[in-house]
């Protein structure tokens, strides 16, 4: 009886397996599409590239996982129906439970595997991307400063850079300022940083020179320095503490938000997305549980399961998408809370009533 619980249960980890790594690849590569624009605008390289998107997958893998195991319960036991196998074990006196107990390991299996996502990898996760996407998009350098381009900061203030490497290093370095029309200012450096203080953004230029005419007597005067630095600080902004998603939330802090304003007008989407880190990851044993009610009762058929299969999937389809509904209410209206449990709750008793009737 173990052997044939192995083997079954082999079947199901490998289909789920595939179907997991091929709906993750193309979510993640239709995830990616949204760095274009930090790839352009902020020369986002390759190793962060591939850093953010791997920070997404905890994201969408907690909707993946119980989705890839009622297909894979679904194809496993369709097959096994097809090929009599199912027949044989049936006639050696196999009960429908032995023949279910692989699918609901799995089920097992998988619905824990979301807790972990949801309480623990998930905000973790996408708080560090958020974090990461947050200091690229805030970055003086990448702002302020594009390489390859004369860079107009202000009327009668432009920037080259001939290259910016990846330590923050700035190469081959032009400044011109006519801010102050009778005594325009050149400086050039081998190279230099963008420095952060609590003044503001300052250029420091290392090994250069600082040109300066006079508008009146036209008289040139050339100073080599050593280390110069040059004041942005009209470009100093404010940057407010960044506000925390429900996404980067931890369950605690979701049920229970804090007292800031934003926490406050967000109140009841916390909390809903907080009992939907509880809720959701029963969907993977109520799925399952339609998948084997329906494939596993009554007789067997010459024709095939399509019928069956259809109706799996419409039951799926429908509780997937009143977990949705559900949610978006919860978010409004507190009050429909309840439902979002009874949504997970019923096709769990329903489908092991089915089956084992």
């Amino acid at each position: 009886m173990r052997g044939i619980t192995r083997y079954i249960l082999r079947q199901l980890l490998v289909a789920t397996a595939f179907v997991t790594i091929t709906l993750s690849c193309v979510i993640w590569l239709t995830q990616s599409l949204r760095f274009i624009e930090l790839i352009i605008n902020h020369g986002l390289s390759l190793a962060t590239f591939l850093y953010l998107a791997t920070l997404l997958l905890p994201t969408f893998l907690a909707v993946i996982l119980p989705i890839a195991a009622f297909s894979a319960v679904v194809f496993t036991y369709n097959k096994l129906t097809m090929d009599r196998e199912l027949v044989v074990l049936r006639a050696a006196g196999v009960s429908q439970v032995a023949l279910a107990a692989p699918a609901l390991t799995l089920g097992i299996i998988v619905t824990l595997a979301c807790y972990g996502l949801n309480l623990y990898f998930l905000p973790v996760s996408y708080r560090q991307f958020k974090e990461t996407e947050f200091s690229i998009r805030t970055d003086y350098t990448a702002i302020l400063l594009r390489e390859g381009t004369f860079n107009n900061l202000a009327d009668g203030l432009t920037v080259y850079i001939r290259e910016r490497q990846g330590n923050g290093e700035l190469l081959g370095i032009l400044v011109h300022d006519s801010r102050e029309p009778e005594r325009p200012v050149t400086m050039m450096a081998e190279r230099g940083a963008l420095v952060m203080t609590d003044e503001g953004p300052r250029v420091v230029m290392v090994n250069g020179n600082r040109q300066q005419v006079e508008a009146d007597s036209g008289r040139l005067s050339l100073l080599y320095f050593d280390r110069y630095s040059f004041d942005l600080g009209e470009f100093k902004e404010s940057i407010e503490t960044r506000w925390h998603e429900p996404r980067e939330r931890f369950l605690g802090e979701l049920l229970h938000p804090g007292t800031g304003p934003n926490d406050r007008y967000y109140a009841n989407e916390l909390k809903a997305e907080g009992h939907q880190r509880i809720v959701s990851p029963l969907f993977a044993l109520g799925f399952v549980l339609i998948a084997l009610a329906m494939l596993l009762r009554g007789d067997f058929d010459r024709r095939g399961q399509a019928l069956r299969i259809l109706m799996a999937i419409g039951f799926v389809v429908v509780v997937q998408t009143a977990g949705l509904g559900f949610h978006n209410l919860a978010a409004k209206a507190p009050v429909a809370v309840p439902l979002m449990y009874l949504n997970a709750v019923v096709p769990i008793i329903a489908g092991f009533y089915f089956l084992v009737r």
